[in-house]
């Protein structure tokens, strides 16, 4: 009789068990949960619905890179420039945060120069009046950590604006750039001009990792008198894991005020 006992016990236990189901994991029955499929991340109420998700909305990358320029204008040697970078982002929701600097060393016949060049600050928040459209404003500035006897001392500003349009795995995408030059000119040697720089290219999705992408880009000299710089180039986005993602790109000269050829590569880490 004992034995019996316990065996319609366990029997009814493990209906229960089998008749209870919560794909989610969030605690609340498939049966009541009026929110399925809640992240792991998130606590809910009674109704399986999120009342607050445990992962923070402030986010930070580190990107580290190295970067190639060349050039060989008609009425000077080859010079060949190397790089190295740093940048941090911030990110809350819509709105970023962004520091960058570089070191760099140049090379020509009979010629070496190193130093900083200038660094950027600058923020930016982004507007999604679609799913597939996406508009971001930014605005910084141009710290003159770049040491010339051309009186590029003072501090330039910036204003910019991208628009970039998603349907499938297709990726539109244009941008504009406004500098404020504020350095000095330097009588019968140079004189300084505010900028416009304009981009347009087109991006594709290869896998969920993949991003590659090409685009033209035309932009004012700083300088009055020069002509306007024009490339095209090629750009890459790869996501190593869940933290660490990598950039490459390459920029060809169209104009002789363009490097002949630019490269980069970039190793990032986001948390």
């Amino acid at each position: 009789m004992k034995k019996m006992f316990i065996l319609i016990m366990l029997g009814m236990f493990s209906v229960s068990l089998f008749a209870y189901s919560d794909s989610d994991m969030d605690g609340v029955d498939d049966s009541r949960d009026k929110c399925p499929n809640t992240p792991l991340t998130d606590l809910v109420d009674i109704n399986g619905c999120t009342k607050k998700s445990l992962v923070s909305p402030h986010h930070f990358d580190i990107i580290i890179g190295a970067n190639y320029a060349g050039s060989n204008y008609a009425s000077l040697n080859q010079t060949d420039t190397y790089s190295s970078s740093l940048q941090v982002d911030y990110y809350y929701k819509n709105f970023s945060l962004q520091a960058s600097t570089s070191y760099y060393k140049t090379d020509g016949d009979g010629y070496s120069e190193t130093g900083m060049n200038d660094s950027f600050v600058g923020a930016s928040y982004q507007f999604k009046p679609t799913k597939e459209l996406s508009l971001r404003i930014g605005a910084g500035a141009l710290l003159p950590t770049y040491d010339t006897s051309l009186n590029n001392n003072n501090t330039d500003y910036t204003a910019s604006l991208n628009v970039s349009y998603t349907l499938g795995k297709v990726n539109l995408f244009g941008g504009y750039i406004y500098t404020m030059i504020n350095d000095d000119d330097i009588a019968g040697t140079v004189a300084y001009q505010n900028t416009n720089a304009f981009s347009g290219g087109l991006g594709y999705y290869v896998t969920n990792k993949l991003y590659l992408s090409g685009a033209y880009n035309t932009s004012d000299s700083i300088y009055t008198g020069v002509e306007k710089i024009r490339t095209v180039s090629a750009y890459g986005y790869y996501s190593i894991s869940q933290h660490w993602f990598s950039t490459f790109s390459y920029a060809y000269g169209l104009s002789d005020s363009a490097s002949d050829n630019a490269a980069s590569i970039k190793l990032g880490y986001y948390f």
